[in-house]
């Protein structure tokens, strides 16, 4: 019975229950993906371009924030007004933040309040993190509203051993660097639990290139995750996240030439509480299976920018339904329905108090006509209180030739991007009869493996199309839907290799041209990345690993910014069986370089930590 469970949690939760249901043979079980079908899949049987960050990654790297990941992905590139804590944007596939969904542990965490609808990734904190997922593509019909891109999904409920663990994490460095995590886990039969309170905090470095004054930040973040069994039709499961987080920033001159300036007092406030509850059915033996889940989001923040006090409240509050019917052990029907009320309350240079509400119905099959084909068609169909209806469709393939090991995968998919309640009803700048932006993207790539399943590789070609864009119109001095179409298409290659049982080896490249109506480039997103990392063990208790990151051809308005090497390192000590300590590095080149024109970046820093379990 742990399989019909397992398959009836919400994505962000079945990883761990896979891995708790038999740990003997954990190791024998193939790797699973949660986001490609909203249920744990093969990753050999998915159609759609997934990557993944799994707990030892995490571990090896001790990163501080969730997109320092995210930006050695292929396909993925990150850009930041200034140090940590500062805004951050993220691209997937060559289209912003605004195109992708992103959830923790099952909880969408999008700010409402945005002039479009989008995550401040900056206070995403990876303490406690266990899986990074990164479903790429359209993914309206599985996702709704803003899945144009992908779909990001962070989980901190890991692969924990039976009984009750902890870990202690401390680290300080450069920049008046200081941070530190306690977590626990408890699992036995039937319950798991896992909980992390991290805290960061940072003097930075001037948000404005150039400049003496720093930018500070600080996060304090807790998440508790749960899920208890009650008997073997029915469980429960609950999620709760808080963040307070506050960060100085730079920005523009309000008088000529309205450049880039320092500034002394500019301050971000933000405290986000979040949580999320529901339970599992199961009936038919575990053939029908049904999870119900409600969850509440709260963003409030407030801005002091250039002496004028700003404040934005966003509340979300979802209901979710999802059911599956295994007709036969080749044939599984998915379908679920979700509502949605999204509410603004907005003082800023202009204010409004606004709300809408979406509603949302989907249907997916998943076939396997013949030994190793996996074929999926699904349908959604979603109705906002504003604009009306929208539909989507997606369908996937994947086929693997199991004597040479090469595996065909290709996906199709649509999506929409709902207007925000700024775009709809600022009273300055909105347009309340606005529609959605629709997409279609398309995907196709091969994976080989070589030596035995040493070494994976894989080359994906992918296409993605915006219409029906909302911009702002210079000549009405409003959003407004604009004709023609964003398009974007590349190329991403990886490869993984094990070289020796002590050396892994990795690597990525992504080409991207990405385009906007007029044709011209969009702008920050890369056309060429590469990313190599290795990892060694060259004795019993030292671990040395790296990544390198090259960005070549990067444009903004004003023209093109300077090509940039990134080079971090960490080296680890085992002193016990339970404690490490290490020594990580970041920007060992020394680069000087922006990813935004004028805004700084930190140059080469050193960090030194330790971790303990027990």
């Amino acid at each position: 019975m742990a399989a019909g469970f397992m398959a009836g949690v919400p994505a962000g939760t079945a990883a761990a229950q896979e891995a708790g249901a038999d740990e003997q043979n954990a190791t024998q079980l193939p790797e699973l993906v949660l986001t490609a079908n909203r249920t744990p899949t093969e990753k050999s049987k998915v159609g759609s371009k997934v990557e993944q960050v799994g707990e030892a990654e995490i571990e090896a790297k001790a990163r501080p924030v969730v997109s320092d990941y995210l930006n050695l992905l292929p396909g993925v590139s990150v850009t930041a007004n200034g140090g940590l804590g500062t805004q951050s944007g993220l691209f997937v596939r060559g289209l912003g933040s605004k195109y992708v969904k992103t959830l923790y542990n099952g909880i969408d965490v999008s700010d409402p309040t945005n002039t479009q609808v989008q995550t401040h990734y900056e206070y995403l904190l990876t303490g406690g993190a266990s899986n990074i997922e990164v479903l790429k593509g359209s993914q309206g019909t599985l996702y709704g509203s803003s899945a144009i891109a992908g779909l990001i999904d962070i989980s901190t409920l890991g692969q924990a051993e039976e009984g009750v663990h902890h870990v202690i994490e401390a680290e300080g460095g450069s920049f008046g660097t200081v941070r530190g995590r306690y977590g626990l886990t408890a699992v036995n039969d039937r319950s798991r639990f896992a909980a992390n309170v991290t805290g960061l905090h940072t003097d930075g470095i001037s948000a404005a290139d150039g400049f003496p004054e720093r930018d500070g930040f600080d996060n304090a973040t807790l998440d508790v995750t749960a899920e208890h069994r009650i008997n073997e039709a029915f469980s429960v499961f609950g999620s709760a996240l808080y963040i307070d987080a506050k960060g100085e920033f730079d920005g523009y001159d309000s008088n000529p030439p309205y450049g880039l300036v320092d500034n002394l007092t500019n301050e971000n406030h933000t405290k986000t509480t979040a949580g999320r509850i529901g339970f599992n059915l199961d009936l038919m033996d575990g053939r029908l299976k049904n999870t119900v889940s409600a969850q509440g989001f709260k963003m409030d923040r407030s801005m002091l920018d250039s002496g004028s006090e700003f404040s934005y409240v966003g509340k979300r509050a979802k209901l979710d339904y999802q059911g599956s019917f295994e007709a036969t052990e080749r044939f599984l029907v998915q379908y679920g329905a979700d509502y949605e009320h999204q509410t603004a309350d907005v003082q800023g240079w202009t204010s409004f108090s606004k709300s809408y509400d979406l509603t949302g119905v989907w249907a997916q099959a998943i076939v396997e006509p013949v030994n190793d084909l996996t074929l999926t068609a699904g349908l959604r169909h979603d109705e906002h209180s504003v604009f009306g209806g929208d539909t989507t469709y997606r369908g996937t393939a994947s086929y693997l030739f199991a004597d040479t090991g090469t595996r065909l995968h290709s996906s199709l998919g649509t999506g929409f991007r709902a207007p925000s309640l700024y775009e709809l009803y600022d009273p300055s700048y909105g347009t309340s009869t606005l529609k959605p932006e629709n997409s279609v993207s398309f995907d196709a790539g091969v994976e080989q493996t070589f030596l035995g399943g040493r070494v994976v590789a894989d080359v994906t070609y992918f296409r993605l199309a915006v219409d029906d864009l909302i911009d702002y119109d210079f000549s009405t001095s409003k959003y407004n839907q604009v004709s023609g179409t964003t398009r974007s298409q590349g190329v991403e290659a990886s490869f993984t290799y094990a070289a020796t049982d002590w050396l892994d080896l990795g690597g990525s490249y992504t080409y991207t041209n990405s385009r906007k109506p007029d044709g011209s480039r969009s702008v920050l997103v890369p056309k060429h990345a590469v990313v190599l990392s290795a990892n060694a063990r060259p004795a019993e208790k030292w671990t040395v690993g790296a990544d390198l990151k090259f960005v070549a051809d990067t444009v903004d308005s004003v023209g093109k910014l300077g090509d940039y090497t990134l080079l971090n390192a960490k080296v680890a000590y085992q002193l016990t069986d339970t404690t490490e300590v290490y020594l990580r590095g970041e920007n060992l080149l020394n680069e000087h370089y922006q990813t935004v024109r004028g805004y700084g970046t930190p140059g080469i820093s050193a960090f030194a930590g330790i971790r303990a379990k027990f």
